[in-house]
């Protein structure tokens, strides 16, 4: 087991992103609550510790706080956003609320040297950083000192070197705090000494090894949708289980062009995992008939998903296991990771939605994972490099694309449209540039014009964005000859639409999908 930062989590939304950004260091990383920390503590018995932000207020009833053996320990402790209020008010100094806040974008200065900014942020520094907090720190506690202030924040980082404590006010996990990840790195590098020794590889073996000891001799069913997701699943658990391993690709009809058959030569051709290959395409369409609400739907998918996996199992006579491509994202905005305080976002068909009388028990060995670390991992059981680059498809499919009611046409239609703008961008060289590109049919209808008659057609949506994980992202800023060469196509090509238009929404405050 390689050295590890335990990472108490206090309920942020962007908690997990502290984990990726150490295990970026190459140093492992866990997540556990803070109700559970103190046997966290002795379990893993960490190398460092890092409190994370939260949405709750130190001086609230029944707070929550980090165990007093956490200064105690002698272990370095990073306290971020929350985490350093806590850690605060637990020593001896104070917290306030009714001050001006910050949220978003704010400035730091640099006012004296210290061990956390070695190498970075000289002392005079100025630099930009992601706040989201509405207290303030009035005092230190005692061995501690400023070490960084902003306008309205007179300690927003502060340090007790003798004891190896530290804390920032604003959260350097971001990729909005541009020199958040070399300050997290000086933290678990110089301050706590930890070596780069956890790695995908040591992902791929650990992951192994806990999929071998979980399942045991038991038999387990996969679902696979074709996606980059749930085929890195399958390709670790085979490798860890073998035969003992049965994928199952339920085709709903909420896929795009030809991913059917992309699905049934990956599995039975290159990679040789057992695929049982299921058209329940019409079952699903006649149970989201007249289903509007994007929740519903998400669960009315995942109800049928599961329905048709429990009588696949009932064939196969013995599976236990249910394995799925769940990740982290989609389990931050729907329940927390770590039965933590986490705040829910919505659901996901493979996590929110899943039905309490599910016979199977769930096997997620992606579930600590981003994106891009999937892909490494693709990387790593020698998957195609063309498929590891594949942009990121919703579990839901096309329901989740189309607003409002669902129906045959709607998703031909909208099928031909999004083939035209994946087209284009693969044309532009910009395929690979992009976190993500769709297209989304509007339940609206607007007057236009062909030749000499009028139309009454659909609004076409197009969104790309950009992003690193899929927490945060922004539109993509297309040349407007490549809108406009789109826009003509679709609209030339594509029977039922006659308008088009370009989402330049940024996650947050909207989400990257539109339902």
């Amino acid at each position: 087991m390689p050295d590890t930062v335990l990472i108490i989590d206090f309920g942020s939304q962007v908690t997990q992103l502290i984990a990726r950004r150490v295990r970026e260091h190459g140093v492992h990383a866990e997540i556990v609550p803070y109700n559970k920390s103190e046997e966290a503590l002795e379990r893993l018995k960490p190398r460092a510790i890092i409190l994370s932000g939260g949405p709750s207020s130190v001086y609230w009833d029944e707070a929550p706080a980090a165990p007093v053996a956490v200064y105690t320990c002698g272990l370095p402790v990073l306290g971020i956003c929350y985490g350093n209020q806590t850690m605060v008010a637990q020593l001896g100094g104070r917290v306030e609320g009714g001050h001006a806040a910050e949220f978003g974008r704010a400035e730091i200065e640099v006012i004296d040297d210290c061990p956390l900014f070695e190498g970075f942020w000289p002392k005079g520094t100025r630099d930009h950083v992601w706040m989201s907090h509405g207290d303030k720190i009035t005092s230190l506690p005692e061995g501690f000192r400023a070490v960084a202030v902003s306008n309205n924040a007179p300690y927003a980082v502060i340090a007790n070197d003798a004891k190896r404590h530290y804390g920032v006010l604003f959260h350097p996990e971001v990729v909005h705090s541009p020199r958040g990840a070399a300050l997290l790195g000086a933290f678990v590098h110089k301050i706590a000494g930890l070596d780069r020794d956890w790695t995908m590889q040591h992902f791929r073996t650990a992951e192994i090894a806990r999929i071998r000891a979980r399942v045991g001799r038991s038999k387990v069913i996969c679902g696979v949708s074709g996606g980059v997701d749930s085929t890195v699943a399958a390709k670790l658990i085979h490798e860890a289980i073998g035969d003992q391993l049965t994928c199952i690709f339920v085709d709903n009809g909420l896929l795009r062009n030809g991913e059917a058959r992309e699905v049934v030569d990956l599995f039975r051709g290159a990679s040789n995992i057992p695929l049982i290959h299921v058209d329940a395409s019409e079952r699903f369409l006649i149970a989201l008939d007249g289903v509007i609400d994007p929740e519903a739907k998400r669960k009315t998918i995942g109800r049928v998903f599961i329905d048709v996996f429990e009588a696949e199992a009932r064939k196969l006579g013995d599976a236990e296991f249910l394995a799925q491509g769940t990740l982290y994202p989609d389990v931050i905005e729907s329940v927390s990771f770590t039965g933590g305080p986490s705040v829910t976002i919505k659901s996901h068909h493979n996590v929110g939605g899943l039905p309490a009388a599910m016979q199977l028990k769930l096997l997620e060995p992606l579930r600590e994972l981003f994106k891009d670390e999937v892909r490494a991992l693709g990387r790593e059981l020698g998957l195609p490099a063309h498929f590891i680059g594949r942009q990121p498809f919703p579990g839901p499919g096309l329901a989740i694309r189309i607003p409002g009611a669902i129906t045959a046409d709607k998703l031909d239609t909208l099928r031909k449209a999004d083939a035209i703008f994946l087209d284009e961008i693969r044309q532009a060289g910009l395929y690979d540039t992009i976190w993500q590109s769709f297209a989304v049919l509007l339940p609206v209808r607007t007057v236009g014009v062909m030749g000499d008659g009028r139309t009454y057609d659909h609004v076409c949506a197009l969104r790309a964005v950009t992003s690193t994980d899929g927490m945060t992202a922004d539109y993509f800023p297309f040349d407007h000859a490549i809108l406009g060469r789109t826009a003509t196509r679709i609209i030339n090509e594509v029977k039922g639409i006659n308008r088009v238009v370009y989402d330049i929404t940024s996650k947050p405050p909207g989400t990257i999908e539109w339902e």
